[in-house]
């Protein structure tokens, strides 16, 4: 019996011995986050352009990986399944992201915050940093979503009625992400807003679980579960907007006919063709604005402030 107790004492102190070489506790992670917010407060125009360029193309990969898995799915196994598989995919932009250390407005509206509560950055930087990574995010989403017009969703084949049925998809999405918020006035900016709320305290939970993780494969299951989990919800984020709605947009400029196509007497889509197209001010005024005010406050709050709260008076000395 005293063996058997020495024996399990000593195998319980081997496992904590593993944990503890997989993972940081949570105070530790909070430090390193806050690390993190200062080096990329503190990166050039130029880096934050071109990182964020990257991020924007990596979470339109996602994005559009999303939709060309799941296209049709709805139809045959049911909405929740169409979701979860979209869901499942679409986590491959922000690991390519944090993995390969390029910038993502979403993230920074966490991390910078952090960083400049706890007195490692300044707040101008903050606001440099979102300007810039922003546009960056911006320009690297656009240019994947033409890429995907004239690659997957036509082959540079503009001259039949219809596009292919990805493409159908891609416009199916980008109306469902616009015109039902523009429809529904007020409350609908304040629901694609809450949206957004909802986005960005998943994906900033997942940047928080990668900072954790030691190794790959736990920083890899540290983003996974809760971007597909914000995905399967049908939560609103930003910069995979910045894909979405263009991508869909420019399938219907490039395809006018599908604002009149008419399937068995009925409009193929009827809010598409209600709204007499999809234009940049509905993305703008309809999505981008309201969802990307939605993930600060998720991502800055909900997480920045609330960890910073829960765990300043354990930061050790150099990080207070």
């Amino acid at each position: 019996m005293v063996d058997l107790t020495i024996r399990s004492n000593f195998n319980f102190i081997s496992f904590k011995g593993v944990f503890k070489n997989m993972a940081n506790p949570p105070v530790m992670t909070v430090c390193l986050a806050g690390n993190a917010g200062k080096y990329k407060m503190g990166l050039p125009i130029g880096q934050l352009l071109l990182r964020g360029f990257m991020s924007g193309v990596y979470i339109a990969v996602g994005a559009a990986l999303c939709t060309v898995c799941g296209t049709e799915v709805a139809k045959f196994l049911g909405a929740g399944v169409g979701k979860l598989i979209g869901g499942a995919v679409f986590p491959v932009g922000l690991i390519l992201t944090v993995l390969t250390g390029m910038e993502l407005f979403t993230g920074d509206a966490m991390l910078g915050p952090l960083a400049a509560m706890m007195g490692k950055t300044g707040w101008g930087s903050v606001f440099r940093n979102w300007t810039f990574v922003y546009i960056g995010n911006f320009v690297g989403s656009v240019a994947w979503a033409y890429l995907m017009l004239i690659g997957p969703f036509s082959q540079g084949n503009f001259a039949g009625p219809d596009p292919n049925a990805f493409a159908l998809n891609a416009v199916g999405i980008a109306v469902a992400k616009t015109l039902p918020y523009k429809a529904a006035g007020g409350i609908g900016w304040w629901a694609a807003l809450a949206n957004g709320i909802g986005c960005n305290f998943l994906v900033n939970a997942a940047i928080l679980l990668a900072i954790t993780a030691k190794d790959f494969i736990g920083k890899f299951f540290g983003i996974w579960f809760p971007i597909m989990a914000f995905v399967s919800i049908g939560f609103e984020h930003c910069v995979a907007n910045m894909y979405f709605l263009p991508a869909g947009m420019f399938v219907v400029q490039s395809f006018p006919a599908l604002v009149t196509k008419v399937v068995d007497g009925k409009p193929w889509n009827a809010a598409l063709a209600k709204n007499g197209g999809l234009g940049w001010g509905d993305i703008w005024m309809c999505n981008l604005i309201p969802v990307t005010i939605g993930n600060i406050i998720g991502g800055m709050i909900f997480i920045g402030v609330v960890y910073y709260l829960c765990y300043k008076n354990e930061f050790p000395e150099e990080h207070r």
